[in-house]
């Protein structure tokens, strides 16, 4: 992690779990970036009382407020983020947020089905169309060292159906529930995104963080084996390691390569 050096960062759905932790982290590097911009859907809420602690002791964090689902906050987050960056563009955005709606095959609905769909897939394709640099939007900086990424899966549960499908944890339990099938269409959207921006110098690459220990990842039946600073720790030491031949790839946390 000594050797990553990044100008700027977002990380969204930054209030809690893997977010609050990966913003923490990147406070705490030797060599922090310039700015860390955490967003959330209320920086004014209880929810964020954490990061608005950390903002007296670190001046490069800015907490933006951004619902990921609605493009008008997204435009208004982007512009926020430009006030700090000027014309130097982010380097890396880290798209985290995401919500859970467990349920059965029998009791899902199409209201949580379309909630969930809308949060963990549509909102990363809407928060990643802002790289293209016209007025209101913001711009990821192609060609920077280390080069551009974008990580648009950093789900709290498993990666993929096959993993699912096949492993002896508690986490094939869920297999069926609303969490798994909005997974497989953002996998999908991260590839897709690593076949369209990868002309500009812009990589996205899906992170597996592991079953970890958050409000999405535990219940009270099972209790996530990995610990949120673990997997976040992982997660930092991954990214210095990625580059144009990882683009379109999903690793996990400890750097192994996962088919999809």
């Amino acid at each position: 992690m000594a050797g990553f050096n990044v100008r700027s960062v977002l990380v969204t759905g930054a209030n809690r779990g893997i977010g609050l932790e990966l913003v923490k982290q990147f406070l705490e590097k030797s060599n922090p970036p310039e700015w860390v911009f955490a967003t959330c859907r209320d920086p004014a809420g209880e929810r964020a009382q954490q990061l608005k602690n950390l903002v007296s002791r670190h001046p490069n964090l800015v907490i933006v407020a951004l619902e990921a689902t609605d493009p008008a906050s997204i435009k208004a987050a982007a512009a926020r983020v430009e006030e700090h960056l000027k014309s130097s563009g982010l380097n890396l955005l880290i798209n985290n947020a995401g919500i859970a709606r467990l349920s059965t095959l029998e009791s899902e609905t199409p209201e949580d089905m379309s909630l969930v769909y809308a949060t963990n897939v549509t909102g990363p394709l809407l928060v990643s169309q802002v790289r293209a640099p016209t007025e209101g939007t913001l711009q990821l900086t192609p060609g920077s060292s280390p080069p551009s990424l974008s990580l648009p899966s950093l789900p709290s549960g498993s990666g993929v159906i096959s993993c699912r499908a096949h492993s002896p944890s508690p986490c094939a339990a869920i297999s069926a529930r609303g969490v798994s099938r909005p997974q497989a269409a953002l996998n999908m959207l991260t590839k897709c995104q690593s076949l369209g921006y990868g002309a500009d110098g812009i990589l996205s690459i899906a992170v597996h963080p592991g079953w970890v220990q958050t409000d999405m990842g535990s219940s009270a039946t099972f209790t996530a084996p990995l610990t949120v600073d673990a997997s976040v720790r992982g997660i930092l030491n991954v990214l210095p390691t990625l580059s144009e031949k990882d683009n379109g790839a999903f690793v996990s946390w400890e750097g192994k390569v996962l088919s999809w």
